[in-house]
């Protein structure tokens, strides 16, 4: 049963600027792969693992099987899996997860882009771009995002989008192979007012 007693239709391409979102596909798979292989120094340290040990590192198998496992959280309503693009050229992935109907109507998002486009303002402006999709075009409430307290780079795009921090969870997601803390950030769609990226862009 969908989270919100349907399944969710692909949003097509999100963009702002140079910047831009859509919903993963098998042709991405080789893309992505080739991303996660060279990036490993700078992403390791931010990606769950498995507390049992048997995690996968992420790029060392065939992706394609992945994608298509990711692509179907739409038809389940649980999640949307957007890749960034820059200039129309995949940079990174962000993931919209544990989408809930009913009295609570929220989701959680995460995200990674290559170091290459850091610091640049891609992150910022897709994940403005991401809430005031999910919050005009599928009609939730609140937005989440738990970033790990050292984390600088992440906690500067909640910093950047004025998200309301909400406080610390204790040993909440596994990590790079213990549990780690992770610091709460959400919005509402009221907060958000006019949306998000018109607040990045200074327009609200």
């Amino acid at each position: 049963m969908s989270p919100l007693g349907r399944s969710i239709a692909d949003p097509g391409r999100l963009t702002s600027g140079r910047v831009g979102l859509r919903v993963v596909r098998p042709s991405d798979a080789a893309q992505l792969q080739a991303l996660l292989q060279r990036n490993r120094e700078w992403l390791q340290r931010w990606e769950a693992t498995h507390p049992s040990g048997r995690s996968i590192v992420p790029g060392s198998v065939p992706m394609r099987p992945t994608v298509k496992l990711l692509r179907r959280q739409l038809k389940s309503g649980s999640g949307i899996p957007f890749v960034v693009l820059l200039d129309g050229v995949v940079v990174g992935q962000l993931s919209v997860s544990e989408v809930s109907g009913g009295a609570l109507q929220s989701a959680q998002i995460g995200y990674w882009v290559s170091e290459h486009v850091a610091g640049h303002g891609v992150t910022p402006t897709a994940v403005a771009l991401v809430i005031d999709y999910l919050f005009g075009g599928l009609g939730l409430h609140r937005v989440e995002i738990c970033i790990r307290p050292e984390n600088r780079a992440s906690l500067r795009v909640v910093e950047k989008l004025g998200l309301r921090y909400e406080g610390l969870r204790e040993s909440y997601i596994h990590i790079d192979g213990a549990w780690r803390d992770h610091e709460s950030y959400a919005v509402t769609r009221e907060e958000a007012g006019a949306g998000m990226l018109a607040r990045l862009l200074g327009e609200a």
